[in-house]
């Protein structure tokens, strides 16, 4: 084998390389995994990745202060541009008048 087909085979395994992640756990933190990824039909491995995305699908990856700045900046935004607004009810009403001459 050439040395440049060594290294295209070498560039495609790095593509497809995953992470490893060890972590320790009490044997009763264990069992109990174990026993509810029985009851999902998963592989332990499964279970455990698809626990884990979704806790990440819960938690937000930017930080706090991020978040706070585009809160007031939209703050800031709907003073300044005063959007038109309207009473609830009035509305609901139009909303309402609307879908009844649709279908008259």
């Amino acid at each position: 084998m050439t040395s440049a087909a060594f290294s295209d085979k070498r560039e495609i395994y790095k593509h497809n390389m995953r992470a490893r992640l060890q972590i320790h756990l009490s044997h009763q933190e264990m069992e109990d995994i174990r026993i509810l990824a029985l009851r999902s039909r998963l592989t332990l491995g499964e279970w455990v990745r698809r626990s884990l995305r979704e806790a990440r699908g819960r938690t937000s990856l930017r930080d706090a202060g991020t978040k706070l700045k585009a809160v007031r900046r939209s703050v800031k935004l709907s003073v300044t541009l005063s959007y038109p607004t309207a009473d609830i009810g009035d509305m609901l009403r139009e909303i309402e008048s609307g879908y009844i001459s649709q279908s008259s």
